[in-house]
């Protein structure tokens, strides 16, 4: 019933988990990081790295066959919620009505120091 979704235009999953698993129509996408999978490097700035989880999200959804406007919940992690505005913009470029369900969180800490995580549910 589950499948596996992975492409190599996003970064591969650093431990015991899918890039995404899909059941039936549903897509659920794995947290994001900001890593650019041809330089595994992170940009700098919450802006630039609010893009790389998007175009992340993007190439896996472009996998499953669907795109952003598959997209019916997210949830993103941000190392402080000073930096939820500047997310919220590029959030914005990159998402169109009917805009995804969200919730936003600040953590103590992502991986790789990241500034932004984002994870999503499609459905296809």
């Amino acid at each position: 019933m589950k499948k596996e979704i992975a492409t190599t235009k996003a970064p591969g999953a650093i431990g015991p988990y899918s890039q995404a698993v899909k059941v039936d129509h549903h897509l659920f996408i794995s947290g994001q990081l900001p890593i650019n999978p041809a330089t595994g490097e992170m940009p700098e700035g919450i802006k630039e790295q609010t893009r790389q989880s998007i175009a992340n999200l993007k190439a896996i959804l472009e996998e499953a066959g669907g795109s952003l406007d598959n997209v019916v919940k997210t949830t993103c992690l941000l190392a402080d919620m000073s930096l939820f505005g500047p997310m919220n913009e590029v959030y914005a470029e990159e998402f169109k009505a009917v805009y995804p369900a969200r919730a936003a969180f600040a953590v103590k800490e992502l991986p790789k120091q990241a500034l932004v995580e984002i994870e999503a549910i499609a459905i296809l």
